[in-house]
């Protein structure tokens, strides 16, 4: 449906966390916009609304990066056969039943987990990982003399006494929230107790007997995923592990869509920190469920995320990393209580007084709150993160605005300074990373990659989910198209029912070189309009290429690559293998020996479709590796040794960062690398892919 003729009777909905997004006629329901959309929703009673299964949440508030306002009020009021499925608490939330909701406004709608039929796949891999064991918790267990008449010290004397007599630990603090809890445990068990000290300096937890076990958690909290690793501190293998997307999504797909959310909505920080605290503790509660285990036996937490989330997940507000000259708010690493993470009080606020009349005052100077404001304030504050009580959360140090803490994370990880070879470092996701260099120099940047390369942005893009298509391959003579489709076995061609929804990263990647090869579209990404195959067509004077016909997919219409679509990849690869040129060129280096894809986006792709889209400068393909998620593996290390903390520490200041923004030839750079695989540069490694397509430096 054409959008300028017929702006007056559809609406734009944009389903998160799929990314999902189209035009739908109004008064349809968002179970018919999901299914028109390709947005798998749960639902077993024909859309009756009885089933109470197809419950989502309608985002409220401008969405600066699509243009729209959504809202409760853009949909129709709910209705009798929704009201009993919903608690009052839901209900100001915004949820609604999908089947039972009509559409009269524009609206962004996420879809909860357990409403999701397809489940999203989250690529957070990892890989084993061998060091040096050196927790910063402890844990001894003692066996203290009882209190009698005669000896009536303190419990808590008496076990610092005896931490001092058995273990030779001193001058020990404990944690408040332990001491209020001591005297019940000591005496729960004949005053024999374990005792958890952190950095030999502080008791955060006190057991009754001997109980030796200890669990920490890693987080990787990326822009559009988290994932969290459980691991045994006293083995340092790896338990558990969980993954989500991340919650915030729905407020921007990238950095500086959220950063303009908070810049333009009051609540818009309090909100986002919130939702990432309450997804750490989603993935607290599974990992330990996993295991076997109290959320309260996850002793120790490390925690990593480039530094916009970096400081959304510690409740800082990160409005002035979006600006010149984009500096954070800090560079070094910190540690909080894990009952504090996302606590903030107003500096002007000194108190709160609640009175049982209509108002809620508070300290403010000149300011009253109704009790309805005062209410909806505290329910979007944070509890914390629900591990032991007394436990810190270690936040990696920041390199600079916007390389963060998940980038410190893949350094301690793969130590490229280590190397005399010359390493470049690639952690490909919504914001993408570079570090170049060895064991002499090290430099690293950020590229605005922005989502395209995830699914966002493109026209069927999706992000990784059953239905994705996740590998293409276009024959050079006929044409035709072979994919791949997460959650079937087998290319489309050996299959009855295939189910395609739309394309994700991995078949982004694949589809441009693949179209290039067949010689579909030319160096500079236009299609050829020689070309004879049914699957090139012009729609309304614009070019498109059919991946998957119609009957190839549950959604009802083919599934087509656009001109604007091989754009917005061109876009996004020109940033990243600019970005590394210039790396390149201020290292005095003409060619990398070695090339890292870190991060679970670049464990997915395939390395020569990166290769021949010019993700990268040209290398030997048996120095191109895949390692998984570097930086959820340095978030690992730096739990399970403190040595690891204190060397992120330090490489994060070594380090020299280059602000990209300020380089006065980036665009040059950037127009020359908007080419498949690059207008100039040559590619020795790939030539024998193509040698029949005329290339200009062939």
């Amino acid at each position: 449906m054409n959008k300028e003729n017929n702006r007056n009777e559809t609406c734009m909905v944009i389903f998160q966390p799929s990314g999902r997004r189209g035009y739908v006629e109004k008064g349809k329901t968002i179970k018919e916009a999901s299914e028109a959309l390709g947005v798998d929703i749960e639902g077993v009673c024909g859309n009756k609304g009885t089933c109470g299964k197809c419950k989502v949440r309608v985002e409220e508030g401008v969405f600066e990066k699509y243009g729209i306002q959504s809202g409760q009020a853009h949909l129709s009021t709910m209705a009798s056969t929704e009201v009993n499925f919903f608690s009052l608490k839901q209900k100001n939330a915004g949820y609604r039943l999908a089947c039972q909701a009509n559409i009269f406004g524009d609206i962004v709608i996420f879809v909860p987990e357990e409403s999701r039929m397809g489940k999203q796949v989250v690529r957070k891999s990892f890989e084993e990982i061998v060091i040096e064991l050196n927790p910063a918790i402890k844990k001894y267990y003692v066996e203290m003399p009882q209190a009698t008449l005669q000896d009536v010290t303190g419990d808590w004397d008496r076990l610092m006494k005896e931490l001092e007599r058995s273990h030779g630990l001193k001058n020990l603090t404990i944690d408040y929230q332990t001491l209020i809890d001591l005297q019940e445990i000591v005496r729960e068990d004949n005053w024999k107790v374990t005792v958890s000290v952190w950095y030999d300096r502080e008791v955060i937890k006190v057991e009754a007997g001997k109980n030796m076990a200890a669990h920490g958690l890693a987080v990787d909290v990326g822009t559009t995923t988290v994932a969290g690793y459980l691991s045994d501190m006293n083995s340092g293998k790896l338990v558990a592990v969980a993954s989500m997307m991340n919650p915030q999504v729905v407020y921007g797909e990238d950095v500086v869509s959220r950063i303009s959310y908070i810049m333009t909505h009051p609540e818009g920080l309090a909100q986002m920190n919130k939702a990432i605290v309450d997804g750490i503790n989603s993935i607290v509660k599974e990992v330990s469920a996993n295991a076997g285990i109290k959320q309260t036996d996850v002793l120790d937490m490390t925690i990593v995320g480039n530094t916009c989330m970096h400081h959304l997940y510690l409740n800082i507000d990160p409005k002035n990393i979006g600006k010149p000259p984009f500096a954070p708010a800090l560079n070094c690493s910190v540690d909080v209580k894990a009952r504090d993470w996302g606590l903030r009080i107003p500096p002007e606020a000194e108190s709160v007084e609640v009175d049982m009349g209509s108002l809620c005052r508070t300290t403010y100077p000149d300011r009253i709150q109704t009790e309805q404001e005062f209410k909806k304030t505290s329910q979007i504050r944070s509890a914390g993160i629900k591990i032991a009580p007394g436990s810190y959360v270690h936040a990696l140090p920041v390199e600079a605005g916007f390389v963060g803490a998940d980038n410190v994370g893949v350094l301690i990880a793969e130590t490229p300074y280590s190397n005399d070879s010359i390493v470049l470092i690639i952690d490909i996701g919504t914001n993408g990373e570079l570090v170049l260099g060895n064991r002499q120099k090290l430099l690293s940047a950020s590229c605005a990659t922005g989502p395209a390369l995830e699914g966002a942005e493109i026209r069927f893009g999706m992000r990784a989910a059953p239905g994705a298509i996740e590998k293409i391959i276009v024959d050079k003579e006929t044409k035709d198209v072979y994919f791949k489709v997460i959650g079937r076995d087998g290319w489309n061609k050996d299959l009855q029912e295939i189910g395609a929804k739309g394309i994700c990263g991995s078949g982004i990647i694949d589809v441009v070189p693949q179209l290039f090869l067949a010689g579909v579209i030319d160096m500079t990404g236009r299609f050829r309009k020689d070309i004879e195959t049914p699957r090139y067509r012009q729609i309304n004077g614009r070019s498109e290429f059919v991946i998957a016909w119609a009957r190839e997919t549950s959604i009802g219409q083919d599934i087509v690559v656009c001109q604007k679509d091989i754009r917005a990849i061109q876009l996004a690869k020109g940033a990243m293998y600019a970005g590394a040129r210039i790396l390149m060129r201020t290292l005095g280096v003409e060619k990398v020996d070695k090339v890292v894809l870190a991060g679970a986006f670049g464990s997915c792709i395939n390395k020569e479709s990166a290769a021949l889209l010019g993700l990268f400068p040209d290398c030997e393909p048996e120095n191109i590796c895949s390692v998984g998620n570097a930086a959820g593996s340095g978030a690992r290390m730096a739990l399970l040794n403190v040595d690891k903390r204190r060397e992120a520490e330090e490489i994060a200041r070594w380090v020299e960062y280059l602000e990209l923004a300020i380089e006065p030839d980036f665009d040059k750079y950037f127009s020359k690398a908007m080419w498949i695989p690059h207008m100039e540069d040559e590619f020795p490694h790939l030539a024998h892919l193509f040698p029949e397509i005329k290339l200009n430096w062939t």
